[in-house]
């Protein structure tokens, strides 16, 4: 199978993760597969286990902010819970990662990112175009490579 075929199923596995986010305004899914493509977590934008995430004013922004992890982090979280490792790994993610993320990303030693270039509407693309430019740089140097997968 060819590494696009692999990209393009492992999109369409986080958009479907994407879909259990109980965010209504961003809806952000990540699974973490290993070089053959065996899966080793999935994960969505959400609440730290326990906490309570049926209080409708913790998902209103700013509040959100302080409330809620990102995809990534919760995937690579969800790797550290379970004794897993992440190098040499590729994340899936349907939004490109912030810097937050990125720091995150490079530190657990996940070699690929592919992002769905789907994601990359205007309005995302106004609130986080500077975020996503350091970013770029931040995995460039990391040794991360990114792709945008159409």
């Amino acid at each position: 199978m060819s590494v696009n075929k692999w990209n393009m199923r492992g999109i369409e596995v986080a958009r479907t993760v994407a879909k259990w986010s109980k965010d209504q305004s961003t809806q952000v899914g990540a699974v973490v597969m290993m070089e053959d493509g065996t899966p080793l977590t999935f994960a969505y934008n959400g609440f730290a286990r326990g906490v309570d995430d049926d209080v409708p004013e913790r998902h209103e922004r700013p509040a959100k902010y302080k409330w809620t992890s990102h995809a990534e982090e919760n995937a690579i979280a969800n790797l550290a819970r379970t004794g897993q490792q992440a190098m040499g790994s590729t994340l899936y993610v349907t939004h490109f990662p912030c810097t937050g993320c990125a720091r995150k990303i490079i530190q657990a030693g996940i070699k690929q990112v592919v992002v769905d270039g789907e994601s990359m509407s205007e309005d995302f693309l106004s609130r986080w175009a500077e975020d996503m430019e350091t970013s770029k740089e931040m995995f460039g140097e990391g040794g991360v490579e990114v792709i945008v997968q159409k």
